[in-house]
């Protein structure tokens, strides 16, 4: 029974899929272009100097689309507008809750770096932080939902899809628990990454959240094996250009048991995904570069803006007292140089408030390339 009506649960069979994945010459092939593509996202981590300056960034673009695949209407500039006490354009619980999603990322690939393994332990310490916003806190974050739920319709007898009953999870989850942790055998990592992300979305264990958690255990899944040493994959970016066909191959699997279109999709979108997150580094880089130049003729504070510029790189919008906690220099300083980077010769900088005081400055040439689409 699910809201007084009589409805039929779907409880999917355990991982890995039964009968075996069929991967042709085709899957094969475009495998093999994910996994090249994810080498030479991870290698930016080392070849690139400063990589750590695009990881905030990059974090925080993944937490923006996967909360606005779930109806969010915060942007990239609202989140870090919070993040610096500012007014964002949207409603504050939007922003909150994808602040809540760039905490929970950071603390699951922290605890993956500790080698803490991806277990409901894990998951529950993970939801915990998704939800701790004032929207998501009544939503009982850190256990498993002891109602039925349904997805979409306002009736579970109009509902697309009806995810297992309550006393069904603890079952679906352990299996799921195993598969991740190569139990019995081990899985590719990314296959297993694809597979997963289903499996939970399909268990949908908690009350709410469910999209977004399950999102983020792919890049844990990819970070546990290796095959990425930092969450540098933004790959909700291109679930949600392409949301209908997202949704439409999750049914698929549940319905026909068609995996083998849902990992071309995947594999599509890692493909896609890191592609264009090493153009986007490139650039920035390149954009570095320049920059730092165009600050060499500024004469005494050249040094000082230098350091500014650094900081902005991690932190494209920023207020006084944040650079002054990263650079270590002088509130005086900072606003001395923040003046010259906005003036029009440079226009390096701009400040958003229109206020004397708690000026909040964007790098808008930065933003502007971070928010490039597919």
């Amino acid at each position: 029974m699910a809201g007084g009506v009589a409805c039929q649960a779907f409880v999917p069979h355990p991982l890995p899929p039964v009968p075996p994945l069929d991967i042709n010459s085709k899957l094969q092939r475009r495998i093999n272009e994910a996994m090249l593509a994810l080498g030479r996202l991870d290698a930016i981590s080392t070849l690139l100097p400063d990589a750590h300056l695009f990881l905030y960034s990059y974090v925080r673009k993944e937490a923006v689309m996967s909360s606005q695949i779930e109806g969010t209407q915060s942007s990239l500039s609202d989140l870090m507008l919070f993040e610096m006490e500012g007014m964002p354009g949207v409603p504050m619980d939007d922003v909150q809750e994808v602040s809540c999603y760039v905490n929970a990322l950071s603390l699951g690939v922290q605890r993956i770096q500790e080698s803490y393994p991806i277990t409901f332990r894990l998951i529950k310490e993970l939801y915990t932080a998704l939800m701790t916003s004032r929207r998501g806190i009544s939503r009982g974050p850190g256990e498993f939902r002891q109602n039925q739920v349904w997805i979409g319709g306002h009736r579970a007898d109009e509902a697309t899809f009806i995810p297992p009953p309550a006393n069904e999870l603890a079952d679906c989850w352990a299996a799921l628990e195993k598969f991740i942790n190569d139990v019995p055998e081990p899985t590719d990592p990314l296959i297993k990454a694809a597979l997963a992300h289903v499996q939970f979305e399909t268990i949908h264990p908690f009350m709410d959240g469910n999209g977004r958690l399950g999102r983020l255990l792919i890049p844990l899944i990819l970070v546990e094996a290796k095959v990425l040493s930092q969450p540098l994959l933004y790959l909700s970016v291109f679930f949600k250009k392409h949301r209908q066909t997202y949704y439409e191959r999750l049914q698929q699997v549940r319905i026909t048991g068609d995996w083998e279109a849902w990992l071309l999709f995947f594999v599509d979108a890692i493909t896609a995904t890191a592609t264009q997150a090493v153009n986007i580094a490139q650039q920035l880089y390149q954009l570095h570069r320049e920059h730092k130049k165009l600050l060499q003729p500024l004469g005494r504070i050249e040094n000082s803006a230098s350091q500014i510029l650094d900081a902005l790189f991690e932190h494209p919008i920023v207020n006084i007292n944040k650079l002054v906690q990263l650079t270590g220099l002088t509130p005086a300083t900072i606003g001395k140089v923040m003046e010259r980077l906005s003036q029009a010769d440079l226009v390096l900088v701009s400040e958003l408030t229109g206020q004397k005081r708690n000026r909040v400055y964007a790098y808008n040439r930065y933003i502007e390339i971070l928010n490039q689409d597919f």
